[in-house]
C-alpha cells in the first residue's frame, strides 16, 4: 500500500512546478472558503473590472490613453448601476409587493382549479392526492410567509451591507482596471520565478473563462430584455419580475429553464385560465428558451470548453453548495479550470516512477 501511495506521489508531484500550482490552488481556495464572506466586496470588484477588461483593451487597441479608457469604461458602468437602481429596482420591487398581496387569491383560484381535476380525470388523479397536494402548499406558503417576516424584521443589516457594497465596489472596480498592471506586478513578485506550468494554465482558461462570463451576462440581459419585451406585449402581469427570473434562469444549465417555467406558467394560468391568451404566452416563451438554447448560446459560447452535461451539473451542484449563487454563477468557469489543470499537470511516466523507486 505504502509503495502504492509512494509511486502515485512520485508520478503526479515529481516536478516543483506541479506542487507550487498546488500550493497555489489549495490556497486561493481556501482563501475563498474561509474569507469569501468578508472579502466579497473584493472578489465583486475584482469579476465587474474582469467583466469590463475587454472593453477598455478595445479602446486601447483604438489609440486611447489608459487612463482615459478606463475612465469611459468606469463611466458607462456607473450609468447603468444608476439606471438600474433608478428604474428597475423601484419597477421590480412594486410588483413583489403586487404579487405579496395578491398571493392568497392566487392560491384560492389555484385550489379551485386542482378541485377539479378528480372530476375531469378521475382515473389519473384522486381526491386524496389533491388535498395532499393542497396541504403540502399552505405548509410551504406558510414558511415562505414566517422567512418574508423574519427577512423584513431583519432587513436593517441588510441594507447597511447594500450600502457598502454600492461605495466600496465601484472603487474597487475603479483601481482594479487602473492599476491592473500594478497589482499584477506586485501578486506576480510572491510567487516563485520559474512558473512555467502555471503560465500555461492561465493562458488556458484566461480567454475561455473571460469569454464565458462576458458571454453570460449578455445571455442573460438579451434573454431578459426579450422575454420582458414580450410579456409586456401580451400583457402578462408581473412582466419585469418574471423576466429577471428568465434571465437569471440561464445561470443554470439545463436546471434553470424548466425551473423557472413554473412560476410563469402559474401567474399566466391565475390571471387568464385555460384559454388562448395562455398558450399563446407559452407558444411565446417556448420560443424564446429555444432561440436561446440554439442559437444565442452557440453564437456567445462558440469558443468555449467543450464540457460534458453531466461535469457541467455536478459543477452546479458542488460549487453552488459551497458559495450559493457565485458558486451557481461560476460553475463552469471553475470546471474549466480544473479541466486545464489537469489536463496541464506534469506526469512522470512509468518507468520514470520505476526509476525513482
Amino acid at each position: 500500500m505504502l509503495k502504492v501511495l509512494r509511486d502515485w506521489v512520485q508520478r503526479y508531484f515529481s516536478d516543483e512546478q506541479a506542487v507550487v500550482l498546488a500550493v497555489v490552488l489549495v490556497l486561493g481556495f481556501t482563501a475563498v472558503l474561509t474569507l469569501g464572506n468578508m472579502l466579497a466586496p473584493v472578489l465583486a470588484g475584482m469579476v465587474l473590472a474582469f467583466l469590463m477588461q475587454g472593453m477598455v483593451n478595445l479602446l486601447e487597441r483604438l489609440r486611447l490613453p489608459q487612463t482615459f479608457a478606463v475612465w469611459i469604461v468606469f463611466t458607462l458602468f456607473i450609468s447603468a448601476l444608476a439606471l438600474i437602481l433608478g428604474v428597475l429596482v423601484p419597477l421590480l420591487w412594486q410588483q413583489v409587493s403586487t404579487l405579496f398581496q395578491e398571493l392568497p387569491g392566487m392560491l384560492a383560484e389555484w385550489q379551485s382549479l386542482l378541485l377539479l381535476l378528480p372530476e375531469r380525470y378521475p382515473h389519473v388523479v384522486t381526491d386524496e392526492q389533491v388535498l395532499r397536494a393542497i396541504e403540502v402548499t399552505r405548509s410551504e406558503v406558510a414558511k415562505f410567509g414566517q422567512w418574508a417576516l423574519t427577512f423584513s424584521l431583519s432587513s436593517l443589516p441588510l441594507l447597511v451591507n447594500i450600502m457598502i457594497y454600492l461605495v466600496l465596489v465601484p472603487i474597487l472596480v475603479f483601481f482594479f482596471l487602473k492599476d491592473r498592471e500594478l497589482i499584477g506586478r506586485w501578486f506576480s513578485g510572491y510567487l516563485p520565478s520559474e512558473r512555467g506550468l502555471m503560465t500555461q494554465v492561465w493562458d488556458e482558461v484566461n480567454t475561455q473563462i473571460a469569454n464565458y462570463i462576458r458571454g453570460k451576462v449578455i445571455e442573460i440581459v438579451i434573454c431578459g430584455g426579450v422575454t420582458y419585451v414580450a410579456f409586456v406585449w401580451l400583457g402578462l402581469n408581473y412582466a419585469a419580475l418574471l423576466a429577471l427570473l428568465v434571465g437569471l434562469s440561464v445561470v443554470v444549465p439545463y436546471i434553470g429553464a424548466v425551473v423557472v417555467t413554473v412560476p410563469v406558467a402559474l401567474i399566466a394560468l391565475f390571471q387568464w385560465g385555460w384559454s388562448d391568451q395562455f398558450i399563446y404566452l407559452m407558444v411565446v416563451y417556448t420560443v424564446i428558451q429555444t432561440l436561446d438554447g440554439n442559437v444565442l448560446v452557440p453564437l456567445l459560447f462558440s469558443e468555449a470548453v467543450n464540457l460534458h452535461p453531466v461535469a457541467i451539473i455536478c459543477a452546479v451542484l458542488l460549487f453552488g453548495g459551497l458559495w450559493g449563487f457565485w458558486g451557481v454563477f461560476f460553475a463552469i468557469p471553475l470546471a474549466t479550470l480544473c479541466k486545464a489543470v489537469l489536463d496541464a499537470w506534469p506526469r512522470a511516466g512509468p518507468g520514470n516512477v520505476a526509476a525513482g523507486g
